[in-house]
């Protein structure tokens, strides 16, 4: 049976329907809003994994070209692996429903969103969110929601609801909520430098429209929901618990103490040895796995204990305590610019490239072909965290960090006029211990400066945590692996000394109330401050030029009916300025020119060969020229490049002349001046008024000769170039 339900979301109707599609899996929908579509399905194992200790879920998000009435490139015309935008999207529906199952459910689950519909103007992200939560709503699987998702911009200080991709152009925040209606799972945010008190205001808006989108679901559960599927839950025995809390309590008070990870790990390790040797027997029948979760779950609540009870961290420090920080510059000889930056035991180095024009990347979207010219790369090298492990290519992780880091600078890059460069940051991670992400954003900022990036005002973020007691919630500042392991909440702001360019919120409780956003947004602006401090006292603003080592680039524009004589008859004058100066050229479209090199002596003779190319002679100017061919009744010279003109005999000297090669040979270097340009586009030149004040043309009269040669149409001369 085919149901569907609609309401209304901004000035749009979202629908969805279920019954038609999927019907196989345990829940289906497609969610639509405009002309796009998704269908999203929830299938879940019958069995249970035993043999993990972790929630097996699996997001997978697709576009589907034809989804835009497109055809896939490449040789094998169909879709290949996924896009950074594909990734990204599984991440946002991944992150609000994954603290939404119970604790100890353990079954394979898997939810699929398949964009079957993209009019190029509503994102399908959010669709394929609320999709994600339908499905599981009405599947029978214990989900713990639904949740809502909705998209908040803002245009002339006016929030509104699922901008499309035109309005977000003009909109100065594009921010993804999700949440149960009363309480916020996450929030996904890039902004252009808002106050903390805007992005607040745009949250509580977003929130406020959350709920007609429940109250959808709501209806789909009891109007076509599936019964409660009833699934066995692994959860540690009570029993154990108790005798790992007695073998392991004290000891942990006294590792809780460590300030080192290292010294947490090593002593944790031991811990661990020793439990396992006493309690896993023949005749207790506990498994070496089941020891370990115990210690787990034990270690979660003496940790959580530790910082509510002595009202203090593991590491010893206050609340709002920030890490030590230390910012470098300058550190690698030979690249454009970088930068290495320390918090306590997290440690990134950033690396800065400038290119040209032809380095940017092209990203081919179902919303429309785009060119992209910044790029932020976020690396997570196994040995940064002590572990031994395949390096492949960028994980689902290792993207969304990128871009997280990518959005919180994007605010402060200058456009592309001002600084014609593409330009792509490297983040490495060398030590990890809490928010290399945050890290990121500083080490990246700073490695902007060194290279010369003309970046508004450097960046600066944090991660704050959270560990809830009954009606107790004490926020963390700068957060540790350990509380970020075990604590409740990873709330990561960046921004400058105006406002904030970025927000990231996820939980692991089913979410938290717009009371404590606010008092998050306050400590992430008083602790963001305190790290800018720091990175300032090294490099206070972005360095004057650019690197010894990166390429010059000189941007001019030509008219666009230049291009043509510019790149010549199959590129052939384009590849013989390239090959004998060496630099690099860029033509675009609308007449911009980019030259680049890191030789000024061959960017400028590149320049002026382009520039002389599309240059017009001009009556009464002056030029510098070589003699091409001669004739009985003067010489040829060209000018420009591919420009000629005639000195005509009577032109050539201030005295009679009988024979044109008395005076000029061909290859002779000559200065000429202008003085006609004839109805046909036609050069006359002259040796001898070089320095008149004035030109025939401009009222001294004509040469009888000249004229007569002028007359009978000179056909030995050469016809112009068409244009």
């Amino acid at each position: 049976m085919i149901n569907k339900f609609e309401t209304k979301l901004g000035e749009e109707v979202l629908t969805i329907e279920t019954g038609r599609m999927g019907r196989q899996a345990d829940g289906a929908c497609v969610v639509q809003l405009g002309g796009t579509a998704v269908l999203v399905t929830a299938v879940c194992s019958e069995n249970t994994r035993e043999d993990i200790d972790f929630f097996p879920l699996t997001v997978e998000y697709q576009e589907r070209t034809y989804a835009a009435g497109k055809i896939p490139g490449g040789f094998f015309k169909r879709e290949g692996r996924p896009s950074e935008k594909e990734i990204l999207t599984a991440r946002l529906i991944d992150r609000p429903i994954r603290p939404l199952f119970p604790k100890g459910f353990v079954n394979d689950l898997q939810i699929v969103a398949i964009v079957l519909s993209s009019d190029s103007e509503h994102d399908s992200d959010v669709l394929a969110m609320i999709g994600a939560s339908t499905a599981l709503s009405i599947s029978g699987i214990p989900f713990e929601g639904p949740i809502a998702a909705l998209r908040v911009g803002r245009i002339d200080g006016k929030f509104i609801i699922n901008p499309t991709f035109k309005d977000l152009t003009t909109s100065d925040v594009d921010l993804v909520i999700a949440g149960t209606g009363s309480k916020i799972v996450m929030i996904e945010s890039e902004s252009k430098e808002l106050s903390e008190e805007v992005l607040f205001d745009a949250i509580t808006f977003g929130q406020k429209h959350l709920q007609p989108i429940i109250d959808l679901q709501e209806k789909m559960i009891k109007e076509c929901g599936k019964p409660q599927r009833q699934f066995q839950l692994c959860l540690t025995s009570e029993e154990l618990l108790n005798k790992v809390r007695a073998s392991s309590v004290a000891r942990l008070d006294e590792i809780n103490r460590l300030s080192t990870k290292e010294q947490r790990e090593e002593a944790m390790a031991l811990l661990s040895k020793e439990l396992i040797g006493k309690l896993v027997t023949e005749d207790s029948g506990y498994s070496e796995k089941e020891v370990k979760n115990a210690l787990f779950e034990v270690e979660e609540e003496e940790v959580r204990k530790f910082i509510v009870g002595k009202k203090k961290r593991v590491d010893g420090r206050r609340f709002d305590e920030i890490r030590q920080i230390t910012c470098e510059v300058g550190v690698l000889p030979r690249t454009h610019g970088s930068s290495l930056f320390t918090r306590g035991q997290t440690q990134s180095l950033s690396v800065t490239t400038l290119g040209t024009s032809a380095d940017e990347q092209k990203i081919d979207a179902l919303e429309g072909e785009t060119q992209k010219s910044f790029m932020l790369h976020y690396n997570f090298p196994p040995f940064s965290v002590g572990e031994v492990r395949p390096i492949r290519g960028p994980g689902r992780r290792e993207i969304g960090h990128g871009a997280l880091a990518e959005r919180a600078l994007k605010a402060v890059m200058p456009s592309k006029e001002a600084f014609p460069y593409t330009v792509r940051v490297v983040s490495d991670i060398l030590e990890s211990n809490g928010s290399s992400s945050m890290a990121t954003v500083c080490a990246s900022s700073l490695s902007l400066m060194d290279a010369g990036v003309p970046i508004t005002r450097p960046v600066s973020g944090i991660a704050l945590g959270l560990i809830t007691d009954k009606d107790e919630k004490i926020l963390l500042a700068d957060i540790a692996g350990v509380e970020d392991h075990y604590g409740d909440m990873d709330f990561k702001v960046a921004g400058t000394e105006v406002g904030v360019t970025a927000l990231q919120m996820d939980l692991k409780v089913s979410g938290v109330d717009t009371v404590l956003i606010k008092r998050a947004l306050e400590m992430g602006k008083t602790a963001r401050a305190f790290v800018m401090e720091k990175m300032m006292q090294v490099i206070a603003r972005p360095k004057e030029s650019v690197s010894e080592f990166a390429p010059r680039i000189v941007s001019f524009k030509i008219s666009q009916d230049k291009i043509g004589e510019v790149i010549g008859p199959g590129g052939k004058i384009i590849k013989k300025i390239i090959q004998d100066t060496g630099v690099t050229i860029d033509i675009d479209d609308d007449g911009t020119v980019q030259i680049a090199s890191t030789d000024p002596a061959a960017m400028e003779k590149a320049v002026n060969i382009v520039k002389g190319i599309v240059e017009e002679p001009e009556v009464g100017k002056v030029y510098t020229g070589t003699i091409k061919r001669i004739m009985n009744f003067g010489a040829f010279c060209e000018i420009m490049p591919g420009k000629e003109g005639l000195i005509h005999v009577s032109e050539l000297a201030d005295r009679f002349v009988k024979n044109v090669e008395d005076e000029v040979k061909v290859g002779d270097e000559v200065t000429v001046k202008v003085i006609e340009i004839d109805e046909q586009g036609r050069v006359n030149l002259s040796r001898k008024q070089v320095n008149s004040p004035s030109s025939p043309a401009e009222g001294g009269g004509e040469h009888r000769e000249h004229r007569e040669h002028r007359e009978r149409g000179d056909r030995d001369r050469p016809h112009r170039r068409p244009r």
